[in-house]
């Protein structure tokens, strides 16, 4: 065939990719479908963002509907795997990134952040331990951990094989999957020795299976925050948000949700 003819067809594949994708106007925020917040979520970190019974939920899902309500917008969410979320951000496919986004330099780079939760995290293993693995610490050299690609937790895990590589320790294998819930199978699978997972999702991982996990260790850097992303620079949204925020707090939605999933109060910001 002529080369014509496929040229046609991809700018067809291109016409029709195009009319797919939110068209930009102007709402009560500036936003890329009117009248929606169209906002990218990984749908695979429970209890944040997940889907139960063909329906997306979770406490993020919770939130931003709630938050929408105050800036008189339809909650729209767009799902795809966790490192695309800043390229659709970025790209302008999206309003907002809401998909319990760890707050930390790197991101914030690339950017804005409001954020509305902070957060811990645990060393999940096997019931039963059987690598024998202590908590974050010198117990890790050695062995398989499983962590989310492009997530705080694959950070985590580099820095602890650099300190067991540094102690002339047997280096940290990191495996990196597109979500915790793989990383979960891995380990239960025994295909990873443990996972890094954020407190809140080591209490969900625990309800759904409490026979096949245990978290061994203290919790670790408690202190991190989880945020909202908008457009580096893109104040008006920014500012609608926080706002928003402030609004649930003050009706009383926020301390509701975060008594619904069953989240400590230490999680709580405002």
């Amino acid at each position: 065939m002529p080369s014509s003819y496929f040229t046609l067809n991809r700018l067809r594949g291109m016409m029709f990719s195009l009319a797919l994708l939110p068209v930009v106007s102007h709402a009560a925020v500036e936003s890329v479908s009117p009248g929606k917040l169209t906002y990218g979520t990984a749908a695979t970190f429970m209890p944040f963002e997940f889907v139960k019974d063909g329906k997306l939920t979770g406490f993020d899902i919770d939130l931003i509907t709630a938050l929408s309500k105050h800036l008189d917008l339809t909650p729209a969410p767009m799902a795809m795997e966790f490192k695309g979320l800043i390229p659709a951000l970025q790209g302008k496919r999206l309003d907002i990134i809401n998909s319990a986004m760890y707050v930390n330099p790197t991101r914030a780079a690339q950017v804005d952040f409001v954020p509305y939760l902070k957060i811990g995290s645990r060393v999940v293993v096997r019931k039963g331990n059987p690598a024998g693995i202590t908590g974050r610490d010198m117990s890790l050299c050695g062995k398989n951990i499983a962590v989310t690609l492009g997530g705080i937790e694959e950070s985590q895990a580099r820095v602890d094989n650099k300190n067991c590589v540094a102690a002339n320790k047997a280096a940290i294998n990191v495996l990196t999957f597109p979500a915790a819930t793989d990383s979960a199978v891995a380990v239960a699978q025994g295909r990873a020795d443990a996972e890094f997972l954020s407190t809140p999702g080591t209490l969900a991982l625990f309800s759904e299976k409490p026979d096949v996990f245990e978290a061994v260790g203290p919790e670790f850097e408690a202190d991190t925050h989880i945020a909202f992303a908008v457009r580096k620079g893109d104040a008006e949204t920014k500012a609608q948000l926080e706002k928003g925020l402030q609004s649930l707090v003050k009706d009383g939605t926020y301390k509701q949700l975060i008594e619904k999933w069953n989240f400590p109060d230490s999680v709580a910001i405002f």
